[in-house]
């Protein structure tokens, strides 16, 4: 039995889980969000708990057990707190400005790059830090790495943009291996 699939699923107050026949929607005081159901598994909810239970001990059923109690755990935490990333921009000259429902980021190429942001995703720029921030776990995270992917750190002067409290592994420059 899965370690994970076996925990109760506590609903916080204020949060309301509807199970359906292909999904099974969240609401909270942040939003909505549905997940989609997995025919191996069932839901149940009772009380306070949402407990998710596999129909049979096959190998499909046992692996999507874990996964689909993970997945929506972080649809109520998602919709009763929210999920953030925080991304950091540094250089001399890079930027980063939220103007309207796009980013826009100045990481030393010839044009500032313009990325609409995704439906569910509020984003704040304080100096060189960008906080994303949503409902959806899973957009939040991609959206931050799809905005890394344009400029990631590179390891002599750690110039790029970063996860808040990511390490960049360092390299000596060209007189760093001279003596």
């Amino acid at each position: 039995m899965s370690r994970i699939g076996k925990l109760p699923i506590p609903i916080p107050g204020g949060v309301e889980v509807t199970v359906g026949s292909k999904t099974v929607d969240v609401k909270g005081p942040k939003g909505t969000i549905s997940t989609p159901v997995h025919p191996a598994v069932a839901y149940t909810v009772d009380g306070g708990n949402v407990m998710v239970t596999r129909t049979d001990d096959s190998r499909l059923a046992r692996a999507q057990h874990g996964l689909r109690r993970t997945l929506l755990a972080n649809c109520i935490l998602g919709v009763k707190d929210g999920f953030s990333k925080t991304l950091e921009v540094i250089g001399v000259g890079y930027k980063v400005a939220v103007k309207g429902q796009a980013v826009e980021l100045a990481l030393g190429f010839s044009h500032p790059v313009l990325l609409d942001l995704p439906k569910g995703i509020e984003a704040k720029a304080e100096g060189n830090k960008l906080t994303l921030s949503g409902v959806d776990k899973q957009a939040v995270g991609e959206f931050a790495a799809t905005i890394r992917r344009i400029r990631p750190p590179e390891p002599y002067k750690g110039k790029g943009v970063k996860y808040s409290g990511e390490i960049i592994r360092r390299k000596a420059g060209k007189s760093g291996g001279k003596k």
